[in-house]
């Protein structure tokens, strides 16, 4: 699960094979201006920008909204790590803010949430063994201090609510998705574990094995194998639809409503796999969607509120590559949530990056990134009296609102290293924009 295209190498798992990616697809280069822009509204932008350690400013402009989703310029600088636990702590304590959602494999998130909330694993072995391949970038000090610090506010808040940790992405169909449904059926519906066992049977990861590989051993499946595999996954959830528990009491019927919800997100992954390559753009339709729904279900059963945490061109409202990234998960969930869906860009203006070199790499390497050139959306953001901050693009005056409405480059780093720059109109992407002048590379864990 990789890049196929120019622009799509900078999203995680994108789910093209690596032949595709020898084929020679990844070209770089930095993309022009599509629209000239208007002149550089400083002075307009200075008078919304908020400085970033008022995070009650930027509570202010997130207002009533249920899920907020914080984007990415780059899925490795410590900074935008640390501002998301930053801002994730200010929005527990002020808004009652419960759950993290982390663009990652929903089984990781099941494990990583065991431990931060009963202290089941070790979260440093729960990374090592989870955030592999495509999804290294996870791997990092910034995020467990992050779960560390989740885990004790559980242990010292035990009046509160407590935080929840959820993976939204169907990278990995892991052990622990396929043990949730047999669990259920062992307790519920006995009566079909064996059929459900038999169509599960060579889908669950066996024992020893670690995500990376297994990603890359659906990868080396034949399409027809892939195919099959999903219809077998299929074919379990729609038993599962089919015979509802016996029993009407609400334990139980949370009990089902969690086994339906684990096997749909191993169908999800099965059929992100089954995609041939020639239709990647309706692959990453259907991944943003199912992105969305793991969203918008961890809200309506666990309820509290979400701080979904993904990348750029995941959170935000229009893609700056449609025709092969056609809807970003943010559309979905802002069709499904209205202003209870609220997202935030991030944009940087220079500092350093991890990224993969190329697509047979497995650790990823450090990138300096100069600062941004005129004409660039960073350029003129980088220009305003404070170094780091935020602002409110729905209430900005007319002249930044103009600004805004035009499409530039814009960095965007991801899996793998590129020095291609998109054409975003901030304005039509996010609610509100985070600004950071310099940033570090991440620390990722060995």
């Amino acid at each position: 699960m990789s890049h196929a295209h120019p622009v799509s190498r900078r999203r995680l798992l994108s789910l093209a094979t690596p032949a595709v990616l020898a084929a020679g697809t990844l070209v770089t280069g930095t993309a022009a201006a599509s629209t000239p822009s208007a002149a550089e509204p400083v002075n307009a932008l200075d008078r919304s920008a908020r400085p970033l350690n008022d995070l009650n400013g930027l509570g202010r402009m997130i207002g009533g909204a249920r899920i907020v989703g914080l984007g990415e310029a780059s899925h490795s600088a410590h900074e935008f790590f640390t501002l998301k636990q930053r801002v994730f702590r200010h929005l527990v304590a002020t808004k009652g803010f419960t759950t993290f959602a982390l663009e990652a494999s929903w089984s990781t998130g099941l494990r990583l949430d065991a431990y931060v909330t009963r202290g089941i694993g070790v979260p440093a072995q729960i990374m090592r063994d989870e955030f592999q391949g495509q999804y290294v970038f996870w791997n990092t000090q910034e995020y467990l201090d992050l779960i560390q610090w989740m885990r004790r506010y559980n242990i010292t808040h035990p009046d509160r609510p407590q935080l929840r940790f959820v993976g939204n992405d169907l990278g990995y169909a892991g052990p622990d998705a396929f043990d949730h449904v047999t669990d259920y059926l062992t307790a519920h519906r006995p009566d079909l574990a064996e059929r459900i066992g038999d169509l599960y049977a060579g889908l669950k990861p066996t024992a020893g094995i670690q995500a990376g590989p297994w990603m890359v051993g659906q990868l080396t499946k034949d399409l027809p194998t892939r195919r099959a595999d999903a219809d077998r996954a299929d074919a379990a959830v729609a038993l599962l639809r089919d015979h509802r528990p016996r029993a009407t009491d609400r334990d139980t019927e949370r009990a089902y409503a969690w086994a339906l919800q684990n096997a749909t997100v191993i169908v999800q992954s099965f059929t992100g796999y089954a995609f041939p390559d020639e239709q990647f753009p309706e692959r990453m339709r259907y991944r943003d969607r199912a992105m969305a729904a793991n969203t918008a279900w961890w809200l309506r059963h666990e309820g509290g509120r979400i701080l979904l945490a993904s990348n750029n061109g995941h959170v935000a409202y229009a893609s700056d590559n449609p025709d092969e990234f056609p809807k970003p998960t943010g559309a979905f969930l802002r069709a499904q949530f209205g202003p209870n869906y609220v997202n935030i860009g991030l944009t940087f203006n220079q500092g350093t990056v991890n990224a993969l070199p190329d697509f047979t790499a497995q650790q990823p390497q450090e990138y300096t990134v100069a600062p941004a050139p005129e004409g660039h959306n960073e350029h003129t953001l980088d220009k305003l009296r404070h170094r780091d901050f935020s602002i409110d693009l729905r209430t900005a005056p007319p002249a930044a609102r103009a600004w805004l409405a035009a499409a530039r480059p814009t960095r965007s780093y991801g899996l793998y290293w590129s020095t291609d720059d998109p054409t975003t109109a901030l304005g039509h992407s996010y609610d509100i924009l985070i600004h950071l002048h310099q940033v570090e590379a991440a620390h990722i864990l060995r």
